[in-house]
């Protein structure tokens, strides 16, 4: 497979398809430069580090973006400027996913501004991007003159029909009870990113481990691409305390820090006497940092460092946590529903001084999310936002709409929530998650606080989710480590794993974890899944004890929704010439109908008049059947017969023989415009002209007894030419009128 001539080729085969890496040609000034193929998918990444430090820097600037292009598909943007804009909130997830297992392999202290850039050149609609842009990322660090302890691989696990899938396809994925991308080194596992339909811990582990077993696979082939056009690697700008400058600061205020840690404050209150013990460790400075023999980020970045030590060893050693509690310990758990008056649900989730209330609002199928990307699906019909104010956290900066974690955390609660909803619920839902205190672990709490607001809105959800983060400390040298239950904030600061897993008492729904090391043991997998079932359903228990299942009826100030199927062939009838027809509904009744592609019909409005709307519906979309009485308005009158509108848009001709149970010389007699008129439908010919007889319901005749003295009907004779010339093609023909006159 040759993409480009002057280029060099890698090749493996993943999933049963070839997955090919090229370098060589493309983006020659970048750092590094990888064009990723499987299928008919086609990726660039390139991978460029600065040569200066900004100065007062005291992080790791590291960016990754991931760019979509929507002639990759063959489309043109549909903004009004015709061109991409701001990242999609798709295209800002792939960015994250590809970020987190690339980051903690950097040299650590490495200040240097890292980019990496994705963009997608074409896509087959087929082949998910997910594990394809990590792999692209790490292939060009890998290449590249960054300082980087790379490789590594992504790979995307499927379940369909009892069987794991390496690298499903979209419409595979459609049939997918999981959906799982895990990424990671040659040795251990880094990120995972799964959703699932409530699948139990260990065939989640099972999948973890083919993801794995897939990546070393990968990783081999970017090996053999670094060994042919690897780099030199640079020498980055690495900024630590002085080892003399740490040992000091260690001793000044570890055993104060410990000290401190015994007490096991609440998070203010601890804040409070380290910021007091850091400020004494600052003014013990402050004359060298003066004199300039040391900075004071140096003297920061140790007193951090004494107190992630402290912290972590009396984890390790004791088993205790900065605020006093076990490792499998949860914290106080308070819960409220239905707070809020007008909202159509409410659930205010309190976990220790994380405090998330969710709010759930019902709207129509035409409320959903149009989706103009280059990822599978068109549209959203559940939506979560998750917000993180500054004052969650006692701070006052500008608000400048969601940040990447803001988006990431909604799209977590979203994945942990939509395998419970049922899929014939009409409604549109959007869940917004208000953090109002936060001390660790709020998109967990966004997923407690949504199943209740669900639950209080009254949507049938078919089993609860509560969700749980877990964390990880670990001494590498030893190996000793201690899994935490319900990490708070500084537990995942100085902590080596943020590992949340969302889920019900059937199974997982969703899973996220973020390594801070290279990497992680199975055992401490399992252990963790194991760990975290555990505290899911002590949490859940709490949830339930206020409200054990959704509510009987939905909210009052939620829209009502009916439901009706049609064939897919009358959608064109039923929205009439311009939209005409449906139109007219929605005014008369004050309703608003939507109409999917497979002849589903929802018509939302207040009850009565969403039911006459339904009603018009079902009689302008059902089929005429023979013998069934309707009663209509007659529309149009001519010497032979009345034309009567039976259903919206079908007219059907009553003759003036089968008018009356009497003979009627007179059509006007009996059938004016704008009478009402009760008939039998006798016949529909081929071309779906309708005949009607009035007589056959006032004598009780049969169909066939009707159409046996359907005079109208009968064959022309004589010089008479039958045909439908004087009823407009309506059903009528000139016999008939000829008949009448003699009469």
């Amino acid at each position: 497979m040759q993409m480009f001539k002057g280029s060099q080729l890698f090749t493996v085969e993943v999933g049963g398809r070839t997955l090919a890496l090229e370098a060589g040609l493309l983006a020659p000034q970048a750092g590094g430069a990888v064009t990723v193929r499987y299928g008919d998918t086609v990726l660039l990444s390139t991978a460029t580090m600065s040569k200066d430090v900004r100065p007062g820097i005291n992080f790791f600037p590291l960016t990754v973006e991931f760019e979509e292009r929507l002639y990759a598909a063959g489309r043109i943007p549909g903004s009004f400027f015709r061109r991409e804009g701001r990242p999609s909130e798709q295209a800002i997830l792939m960015s994250r996913l590809v970020d987190r297992p690339l980051r903690p392999l950097f040299p650590k202290g490495m200040r240097n501004e890292v980019q990496v850039i994705i963009t997608a050149m074409s896509t087959d609609g087929q082949s998910l991007m997910d594990p394809l842009a990590i792999i692209a990322g790490s292939a060009a660090l890998a290449i590249s003159d960054i300082p980087w302890n790379g490789p590594i691989a992504g790979t995307t696990i499927g379940f369909v029909d009892g069987e794991f899938v390496v690298n499903p396809t979209a419409d595979q994925m459609e049939h997918s009870s999981l959906n799982l991308v895990a990424a990671g080194t040659e040795d251990n596992i880094l990120m995972v990113e799964a959703g699932a339909h409530e699948l139990p811990e260990d065939l989640v582990l099972e999948a973890l481990r083919l993801a794995h077993e897939t990546n070393r696979a990968v990783i081999a082939t970017i090996n053999e691409m670094v060994a042919a056009l690897g780099k030199a690697k640079a020498e980055p700008s690495i900024f630590l305390p002085p080892a003399e400058v740490q040992e000091e600061v260690n001793g000044l205020v570890q055993s104060k820090i410990t000290a401190i840690l015994e007490q096991g404050l609440g998070k203010v209150e601890l804040n409070a006497a380290l910021d007091a013990i850091k400020d004494e460790v600052t003014e013990a400075f402050a004359e060298r940092v003066a004199a300039g023999e040391v900075s004071g980020a140096e003297v920061g970045d140790a007193y951090e460092a004494t107190l992630k030590k402290a912290t972590r060893k009396r984890i390790l050693d004791k088993g205790l946590r900065p605020d006093g509690r076990a490792t499998t310990q949860i914290r106080p758990i308070s819960v409220q529903v239905g707070n809020m008056p007008r909202v159509h649900g409410s659930g205010l989730f309190m976990r220790g001084e994380t405090h998330v209330l969710t709010i759930a609002t019902l709207g129509t199928p035409g409320d959903a999310q149009r989706l103009d990307t280059l990822q599978p699906g068109e549209e959203k019909r559940y939506m979560h936002h998750y917000n993180f104010p500054p004052f969650s956290t006692g701070e006052a900066y500008p608000m400048r709409g969601p940040k990447r974690r803001e988006i990431g955390h909604g799209a977590l609660a979203e994945r942990a929530l939509v395998p419970v909803i049922p899929d014939d619920f009409p409604y549109t839902l959007r869940l917004v998650s208000e953090v109002l205190s936060s001390n660790g672990s709020t998109s967990m709490g966004s997923v407690c606080g949504s199943t209740l607001a669900l639950m209080d809105a009254g949507v049938p959800i078919t089993a609860p989710v509560a969700g749980i983060a877990m964390g990880l400390i670990q001494d590498m040298d030893s190996g000793d480590y201690q899994v935490l239950s319900d990490i708070q904030g500084m537990e995942d600061a100085l902590g080596d794993m943020d590992f949340k897993v969302a889920g019900t008492e059937h199974g997982i729904t969703a899973l996220q974890m973020d390594l801070k090391i290279k990497g992680l043991d199975f055992e401490i997998l399992r252990r963790a899944l194991e760990q975290a079932r555990e505290g899911r359903m002590y949490i859940m228990g709490k949830m339930l004890e206020v409200l054990p299942e959704p509510r009987d009826a939905l909210s009052e100030y939620a829209p009502r929704i009916l439901t009706h199927h049609i064939d897919p062939e009358k959608i064109g009838k039923l929205i009439g010439p311009g939209g005409k027809t449906v139109r007219g509904l929605q005014e008369n009744y004050g309703v608003k109908i939507d109409i999917e592609e497979d002849g589903t019909v929802y018509i939302s409005g207040e009850g009565f008049n969403a039911e006459q709307a339904l009603a018009d519906v079902q009689r302008m979309t059902e089929d005429i059947e023979v013998g069934k009485i309707y009663t209509g308005t007659v529309v149009r009158v001519e010497p032979y017969g009345a034309f009567v509108n039976i259903l919206p848009g079908v007219d059907g001709m009553v003759h003036i023989s089968q008018l009356a149970d009497y003979r009627v010389d007179k059509v006007e007699d009996i059938a004016n415009l704008g009478d009402e008129l009760t008939a039998m439908v006798i016949d529909v010919d081929p071309g779906g002209k309708v005949r009607l007889s009035r007589q056959a319901v006032l004598e009780g005749w049969s169909v066939e007894e009707a159409r046996s003295r359907d005079r109208g009907s009968r064959p022309a004779r004589g010089n008479d030419r039958g045909g439908d010339r004087r009823d407009g093609g309506r059903g009528g023909d000139r016999r008939d009128g000829g008949r009448d006159r003699r009469r």
